[in-house]
């Protein structure tokens, strides 16, 4: 009964503003869209007419890109009777042939801004969003609490309850659990992106005009997973910054199958006013140059790698100790980004120097094709768990299912090496090189491809990523750089195929040509090489005759006539 004495409250209070505020008025049509601009010490009255008795509950919720604004029951925003955020909305029950409602819109930080708006009738058979919130600041809350960092996005929404009759009071949510009270109702939770590499407003705004009701989102938007009321209102996704994604959640009440749908909540997961790391400037530079010169290497071993033995070991090694030794130290130390990056490199170079000594002086092909194709599977294990595989509650709920398949998958991967070593030390090259030039091309122009690796290093670097979901979008510049990298990758494998087919398997090992070379010239004394001292000596003799005073060359033979 308080809560019924809550909304005519309310009600009354709103009644008398509108009829000392009529200016800045802005009406709306029950589920069309208008755009506002607010200014910055203005108010605006969104006013909903002519609603259809029918109707017993409306939702008003708002969009903007970049700021938040404050949708409040009264002209004097309140604890309780107001939401500010960038996606902010308000939930309304009606009275007894009650038309019309007003509500008010105000730019929270004092600046300009455009938002677009609708409202959303329901039925008193549909469920309630929010109508059982006890964690959030409303009475009654449809809105989705949306959290982000550099690993995951966070939502949050309060559970939901039956829908009434105008006038009627609201079941009651926590006094039992059976099937005619709300803990019947169901979640599906909604996933929605927006173009690729389109920061723009107007995006923003077509995007969510889409799917901000039942229908627009179920028909545009992909059903990530549904809840029951016994689990816990809360979901983690991967962060994408930079990648516009609408999330959403449908309420769902199967006995009457009927449905509602709460306030629509946008990120980018990243900042539009931040001075540093913009979303417009997104990219380090550090980062660029980093993947543009690992693209150029890739590039080159793609080509080239098998027939420049060495040059492919130290890429190999290299990447592989950068990138373990970049999880170390950021699990480890508390280093800016820049800072792990340079040390990253320097123990990358190291790494791939040591590989390229260990077959300088050992020779043993094995040892450097494991290497190599531990490398390969690296990168087969990760696209897997690309897939929508990646996404099974096995994998996401346990760390340790997860990792055993994955190095699984890594370490059969350079089984097959064993048989074919220079047929799959070709395909690395061409693979590996190829998908080198796809993360050059992220530094630059986002593409979802960089995540099959992204996501791993980012399990390895979060405890808490295994409850996130890993779902990317998939647009037209990711099949574009899909096509490039199965390009480049046949065309390497098949030019180093085709090159090497009479060469042998793999270049001889220096350090073991030159014990061979010093060998022969032992026990050849035929060989001119035999009779040449060693270099040692030769050094030293020279030495000594820089250092010794030359001699007049004097007469010590007869002159001949």
């Amino acid at each position: 009964m308080s809560r019924w004495i809550y909304w005519l409250l309310m009600l009354g209070s709103t009644i008398c503003e509108v009829q000392a505020q009529e200016e800045n008025r802005v009406v709306f049509l029950s589920g069309a869209f208008q755009n506002i601009s607010v200014s910055g010490n203005e108010t605006v009255q969104a006013v909903a007419t002519r609603i259809p008795a029918e109707v017993a509950f409306a939702t008003v919720q708002f969009h903007t890109q970049q700021h938040n604004v404050t949708l409040s029951y009264s002209t004097t925003p309140a604890f309780g009777l107001s939401s500010t955020a960038s996606d902010p909305g308000l939930l309304l029950p009606l009275l007894p042939g009650q038309t019309s409602f007003t509500l008010f819109l105000f730019s929270a930080d004092g600046s300009a801004v455009t938002a677009t708006g609708v409202i959303l009738p329901f039925s008193s058979t549909d469920p309630v969003p929010g109508g059982c919130n006890t964690e959030f600041n409303l009475n009654v809350d449809p809105n989705v609490y949306l959290r982000y960092n550099l690993f995951e996005t966070t939502i949050q929404f309060a559970p939901a309850n039956l829908g009434y009759e105008r006038g009627s009071s609201p079941p009651s949510c926590d006094t039992s659990t059976g099937s005619d009270t709300r803990w019947r109702l169901q979640y599906d939770i909604y996933q929605y992106f927006l173009p690729e590499n389109d920061l723009s407003e107007r995006s923003l705004f077509r995007g969510v005009q889409e799917v901000a009701d039942v229908e627009g989102m179920t028909e545009n938007g992909k059903l990530i997973m549904t809840l029951s009321s016994m689990e816990m209102s809360t979901v983690m996704f991967s962060s994408i910054p930079g990648q516009g994604v609408v999330y959403s959640v449908i309420v769902r009440d199967p006995v009457l199958n009927t449905s509602a749908s709460y306030v629509p909540v946008h990120t980018y997961s990243c900042s539009f006013t931040s001075k540093l790391d913009r979303c417009q400037t997104l990219g380090k530079i550090t980062t660029q140059v980093f993947f543009t010169i690992g693209g150029l290497a890739g590039l080159f071993v793609c080509f080239f790698g098998h027939r420049f033995f060495k040059c492919e070991l130290f890429c190999m090694g290299f990447s592989f100790s950068a990138f373990f030794f970049f999880v170390l130290v950021t699990r480890t130390t508390g280093l800016d980004y820049d800072i792990r990056l340079a040390v990253s490199t320097v123990i990358g170079v190291v790494g791939g120097v040591l590989v390229v000594m260990s077959w300088w002086r050992s020779g043993s092909i094995m040892a450097c094709v494991v290497v190599v194709g531990l490398m390969l599977g690296f990168l087969v294990a990760s696209t897997v768990l690309f897939t929508p595989l990646g996404d099974l509650d096995v994998f996401r709920r346990s760390d340790a299912v997860f990792w055993v398949t994955f190095c699984s998958i890594m370490i059969i991967v350079p089984i097959f090496f064993m048989r074919w070593p220079r047929e799959g030390n070709i395909a690395t090259c061409g693979v590996i090189g190829g998908y080198a030039v796809v993360l050059a091309v992220n530094g630059y122009v986002y593409t979802s491809l960089s995540y099959i690796a992204l996501n791993v290093l980012k399990r390895f670097l979060n405890n808490n990523f295994n409850a996130a979901f890993t779902d990317v979008p998939f647009q037209t510049i990711d099949y574009v750089m899909i096509t490039v990298w199965v390009v480049l990758g046949a065309a390497g494998i098949v030019l180093q195929l085709y090159r090497e087919r009479s060469r042998p398997f793999f270049p001889p090992s220096p350090y073991l040509m030159w014990l061979q070379e010093r060998e022969r010239r032992k026990t050849n004394v035929l060989d001119p090489s035999h009779h040449f001292p060693p270099l040692p000596n030769r050094l030293l003799a020279r030495a000594r005759q820089l250092t010794r005073r030359m001699e007049p060359a004097g007469e010590h033979t007869p002159l001949l006539l």
